[in-house]
């Protein structure tokens, strides 16, 4: 259903308290305190009319109505304090504090309890009886401060509604970033390890295309196997995306099993490769999955920076925790890098609850990380 504009709405709200108010005037059900009794009809609607029309500004303008509505409830007081005027300034008054500014809030609050306070003192020194003193009291505070208590919640709820709102847009942006940061690591791993690969094997091929065949041969079935596993983790991580799962699987090729490929791929790229040790045969996901990468990415790393370099691979599983190391001859960085890489090793360590470093030792170039076993995530 369509929404009325304000000005309707506020027109179609002043048409009905105008019209209540008529009705208990003409059967006399509209006395609040004793006033003169034989005000004209038409004194009580001109009043109430008056005080109706700041009813139209209601959304638009609501300080000048409660304004209006103030005025005409001063005439009314002097009249004989009537429901219908008093029915309209409880809504003017309510609508000047919801709608109005923070400090224009602020400063109605204060005068209405201000003044509320006042009224029920004078009250208190000048009506006879406890009973009646008390039954004016409650209705000043019915009148001036009940609508200005109940617009003064609805404004705190509603901050407080903007503030889960403001800190779950915050969430969801955080969520979104860690995401980012995560596909781009991936993304890292792939281009760097398999495209890094294949464009060094293929330099290596072109350098010896006439001399030796069956290592051409060698090199060019390394490329193909880069390329096809390339190819599927690109492909997977497209339907990560797709997919509609909170927490989706990760590829299930990127496992330490599968080492060998990634020791063959770096031995046809010119490395000489020596894998030691093995993991246990039943790996947290997780870490299974960070411990491939790390010795991709240390494997993609020789590659560039120390090529035809004598490379170590040792794996320990003993213990509680799973120990990945990968050491090369120190030669010096032959080919430009931006760090990312390490950066990332170390990401997917600390992800796992494991520690991680790299640097040079001696004559040689070390990573080293250690993840935690089943047990002891």
């Amino acid at each position: 259903m369509r929404r009325l504009p304000d000005p309707a709405r506020d027109a179609i709200v002043a048409t009905a308290c105008f019209a209540v108010g008529a009705l208990l005037y003409r059967f006399d059900l509209y006395e609040l305190w004793a006033g003169p009794s034989d005000v004209p009809l038409g004194w009580r609607l001109l009043v109430l009319c008056i005080a109706c029309t700041g009813q139209l500004l209601r959304t638009r303008a609501p300080l000048a109505g409660a304004f209006i509505a103030l005025s005409a409830a001063s005439v009314d007081v002097a009249l004989g304090l009537s429901a219908p005027v008093v029915i309209v300034l409880m809504d003017l008054l309510h609508m000047a504090t919801l709608r109005g500014s923070k400090r224009t809030g602020q400063l109605i609050t204060g005068l209405v309890v201000t003044t509320a306070i006042g009224i029920a003192i004078g009250i208190a020194l000048t009506v006879d009886g406890w009973r009646t003193a008390v039954g004016s009291g409650l209705q000043i505070f019915s009148v001036l401060v009940m609508p200005v208590w109940w617009a003064v919640n609805l404004r705190q709820h509603r901050s407080y509604t903007e503030q889960v709102a403001r800190i779950a847009q915050l969430d969801r942006r955080a969520a979104v970033t860690a995401e980012r940061s995560r596909m781009a690591r991936d993304l890292h791993d792939v281009i760097a390890g398999h495209l890094s690969a294949i464009a060094i094997q293929s330099e290596a091929v072109l350098s010896m295309a006439e001399r030796d065949p069956e290592t051409v041969k060698t090199v060019l079935k390394s490329v193909r196997e880069n390329s096809i596993q390339s190819l599927a983790e690109m492909r997977t991580m497209i339907d990560v995306l797709r997919a509609d799962d909170e927490e989706p699987d990760e590829p299930a090729s990127a496992r330490l099993s599968e080492v060998g490929r990634l020791v063959d791929s770096a031995r046809a790229g010119g490395l000489t490769v020596e894998l030691t040790g093995e993991a246990p045969a039943e790996l947290p996901v997780a870490v299974d999955l960070a411990a491939y990468r790390i010795v991709q990415e240390s494997l993609t790393n020789a590659l560039k920076h120390a090529p035809g370099a004598r490379v170590e691979v040792a794996l320990d599983g003993a213990g509680r925790r799973l120990a990945v190391t990968v050491t090369n001859q120190w030669r010096g960085p032959s080919t430009p890098g931006t760090g990312s890489g390490l950066v990332g090793m170390a990401e997917r360590a600390q992800a796992v609850g494991g520690t991680f470093d790299a640097g040079r030792v001696d004559d040689l170039w070390r990573v080293r990380a250690e993840l935690p076993l089943a047990g002891s995530l």
